[in-house]
């Protein structure tokens, strides 16, 4: 199945800030640009205190508002994957008041709060699931970053508890058929040791594994921001999530993937955009590519990171910027290679090693060294767990105990204080 390219849709001018009182006019303009690069899907986020500002409270105007966005995104041909639990986006929580301050409940393990969460999931789905465009549900955007540091108040979790969680609330989808249910992590779950969430969380749970892949978790930082290693970084991932896959034919989505200016210059950002979806198109299992994403956060909006106001393929009035048509660009060249000929499966595997930490797989650590050595030899790699070798050509992983440079700078990046 050919990859499909599509992108994060963030609102011009009001940010998600335009869920509150949505400007058709403007979604439709938007959608329209987006359908005119050649893209085939929008990630859709709404916020999730204005769809559920009491736990017991699921409004229906902003069901139908979901739904009306949906509808135009497949008007103008456009497939609408939608978030559920908005949640954290660009450095802002939203979280519903029912679970904060003076009402602070954990989201992960209180059993009314996690009642109240599957009865929006099923909500949302019998919302829009009907509509011809609907690609599916993913739980919500990074929701792990809730349950562990480097947030400043986490609600703890255990690994077996954010195991429930995510069952519990993927089952309150519908066994209708319509629809991916997904679940989407940053990727602590990957690298950081101790975090609650799993590398098997992500993919043994839900229909496809969902990857978000950024440079300025410290590749960049330590091997620049244009070498193999942040080109390949995405790629890694993919190959990484399939290592703890039970299935063989599981499906990978790069859901979030961007160029941040806080590691490249702009002149950099479409060949970044370009090297970087070629790499992950080389991987068999590649599901498609929703890029980070539609629209430059406005200059006029307060406090955010400043990286985020350069990380849309549109300006903030609306022109396509060079990475737009770079993203255009490869998205149609990775089509025409797929329908010519798919990639071909990968014959040689780095080995994790029993017991090995997240430490190891994160960049700067042995396995991710050993995968990035292999890979710029020309070896195409994929990673597999010990004693799981599947008649794969074996790769012993570097040294143990190489430093990982995880967190080294990332976390003050993505939760600035």
């Amino acid at each position: 199945m050919t990859p499909r390219f599509g992108v994060n849709y963030v609102p011009s001018g009001d940010w998600f800030y335009s869920w509150l009182a949505p400007r058709w006019d403007a979604i439709q303009r938007d959608l329209e640009a987006i359908a005119a690069l050649g893209l085939d899907h929008v990630r859709v986020l709404p916020l999730w205190p204005v769809l559920q500002p009491n736990r017991t409270l699921i409004r229906e105007e902003a069901l139908a508002d979901v739904r009306r966005v949906v509808q135009l995104a497949g008007d103008v041909g456009l497939g609408a994957s939608v978030d559920v639990l908005q949640g954290h986006l660009s450095s802002f929580d939203f979280v519903p008041s029912w679970l904060s301050t003076w009402h602070r409940r954990n989201m992960f393990t209180d059993p009314e709060c996690v009642a109240a969460q599957a009865a929006l999931v099923g909500a949302l789905h019998g919302a829009v699931a009907d509509l011809p465009g609907f690609l599916g549900l993913t739980l919500g955007n990074e929701v792990n970053q809730f349950s562990s540091r480097p947030h400043p108040s986490p609600m703890r979790v255990t690994p077996d508890e954010a195991g429930a969680w995510l069952d519990t609330l993927l089952g309150a989808v519908p066994p209708d058929g319509r629809g991916l249910r997904v679940h989407a992590a940053y990727d602590a779950l990957w690298y950081q040791d101790g975090h609650p969430f799993l590398p098997a969380h992500a993919s043994r749970h839900g229909d496809v594994t969902a990857i978000h892949s950024w440079i300025f978790n410290g590749t960049a930082q330590h091997y620049g921001a244009m070498s193999p290693q942040s080109i390949r970084h995405a790629e890694y991932l993919i190959e990484l999530s399939r290592a703890f896959a039970t299935d063989p034919d599981r499906r990978v989505w790069l859901q979030e993937v961007g160029a941040p200016l806080n590691c490249l210059d702009e002149s950099e950002a479409p060949e970044f955009c370009r090297r970087t979806v070629l790499a992950a198109a080389e991987s068999p299992a590649l599901w498609g590519v929703t890029w980070w994403c539609s629209h430059d956060v406005p200059r006029s909006l307060a406090d955010f990171p400043d990286l985020e106001h350069s990380l849309g393929l549109f300006d903030e009035r609306g022109e396509i910027k060079p990475i737009g048509k770079a993203f255009a660009d490869v998205a149609g060249q990775v089509r025409a290679q797929w329908q010519s000929s798919a990639p071909a499966p990968r014959t040689t595997a780095v080995v994790i090693p029993d017991g090995a930490d997240r430490a190891a797989l994160a960049p700067g650590g042995a396995v991710f060294a050993a995968w990035m050595d292999a890979a710029e030899r020309g070896d195409r790699p994929t990673l597999v767990l010990a004693g799981e070798d599947g008649g794969l050509r074996l790769l012993a992983p570097a040294p143990s105990g190489t430093p990982g440079v995880y967190n080294a700078v990332s976390d003050a990046d993505k939760f600035p204080s």
